[in-house]
């Protein structure tokens, strides 16, 4: 649904929405790892040594890796308050779920390696404080693509749009498509936790033969997973896809982005390679978002009732038809908010880029046995 003409306000939108993919991106490629590993801490280290190692690895980076959701849904909130409202009121109970499994992670990390009477619990708490989030990213996203029971919004040029209520429930989210993606990000989540766990763990420790043989199987399952989520969108949720509309061509080259990453990560992850294995692995959450971006756009949140499905949405300029979804056009902020948020991120992003290369200079190589507490 795009506008007839194209200005500077239009302009804006366009680029926060791709600023906001990019914001989420960071997240979930910097925080991923973070996620998979607590999610394989249970399995790949099992004394209080190999635990320590795990935890050493995510220790010092992860506050600063969850900046990025933090300011994606700052972002989103300033740049399209509409549809910010309305996936809030939608997905309320999954993201204070999300919201506590991340509080109980954060404290686990903090807490576990002081506090020796209540070490199972903290444990426990690191395990389901990623595990949860790592699944029900996946699902939200899952839900926005399939669409979701939202009520009417105010056209384009109505004035204020106030968003749209969410009139599904809470079980109506978790629909097979949904869970399918859920998986799907788990899986990505994990992949990328076992690729961190072997590139910081000692070269001789069993922690890293854990990791190595997790990260081969779960590289093959992401492959397997990535197919079938694929086959089901297209076959099921978007049934009408058409190649030749505009965005479809970018879904299409970011799926081949995900193959041929693949493809080259398993070379690396055969020769041995972590550093390049771990790097690889990050392609596929790359090419995901890349093909969520491309696959919703001009649509923040598509209505679940649009018989025509999503990628019935890649409209030529000047086209329109009548949707209840939120679009970027239609739910983003004033010409003014825009530009000043430009401005800001202009001085803002590139400090939090310098201050993430500082700190992982800082924490460059392996742990060392020898310097963790525990």
């Amino acid at each position: 649904m795009f506008p007839a003409e194209l200005g500077l306000h239009e302009f804006l939108q366009i680029l926060w929405y791709l600023l906001v993919a990019i914001l989420l991106l960071g997240y979930f490629i910097l925080d991923g790892f973070d996620l998979g590993a607590g999610i394989l801490y249970p399995f790949v280290a099992k004394t209080e040594e190999e635990k320590a190692i795990v935890r050493q690895s995510v220790g010092p980076l992860w506050d600063g890796n969850e900046v990025w959701l933090l300011t994606g849904g700052g972002a989103l909130f300033a740049a399209f308050a509409p549809a910010y409202a309305t996936s809030f009121s939608g997905f309320y109970l999954a993201i204070m779920l999300v919201l506590f499994g991340l509080i109980f992670r954060a404290i686990a990390i903090e807490y576990r390696g002081t506090d020796t009477k209540w070490r199972k619990f903290w444990d426990g708490a690191f395990f389901i404080g990623s595990f949860l989030p790592a699944l029900l990213f996946g699902a939200a996203i899952g839900n926005i693509i399939g669409g979701i029971a939202i009520g009417d919004t105010l056209p384009l040029t109505g004035g204020p749009n106030l968003g749209s209520d969410y009139t599904g429930g809470f079980f109506a989210l978790l629909n097979p498509f949904a869970l399918l993606c859920a998986v799907m990000g788990l899986v990505a989540f994990i992949t990328q936790g076992a690729a961190w766990i072997a590139l910081k763990a000692p070269l001789d420790s069993v922690v890293r033969t854990r990791a190595i043989a997790a990260r081969s199987i779960l590289h093959i399952v992401e492959l397997v997973v990535f197919v079938l989520v694929s086959l089901v969108a297209i076959l099921f949720v978007v049934p009408t896809f058409a190649p030749e509309r505009v965005a479809a061509v970018f879904a299409y080259v970011f799926a081949g982005i995900f193959i041929v990453g693949w493809v080259v990560t398993r070379l690396f992850i055969t020769k041995g390679n972590d550093l390049l294995s771990f790097l690889g692995v990050n392609v596929g959450p790359i090419a995901l978002i890349g093909i969520t971006a491309t696959s919703l756009f001009p649509y923040l949140i598509p209505a679940a009732d649009n018989p025509s499905g999503v990628f019935t949405y890649f409209l030529l300029p000047g086209q329109d038809v009548a949707e209840k979804g939120l679009t970027l056009f239609n739910s983003g902020g004033s010409e003014l908010a825009l530009l000043a948020m430009t401005i800001i991120t202009c001085i803002g992003l590139p400090l939090v880029l310098i201050y993430h290369v500082i700190i992982y200079r800082t924490f460059r190589g392996r742990v060392k046995v020898s310097e963790i507490e525990y």
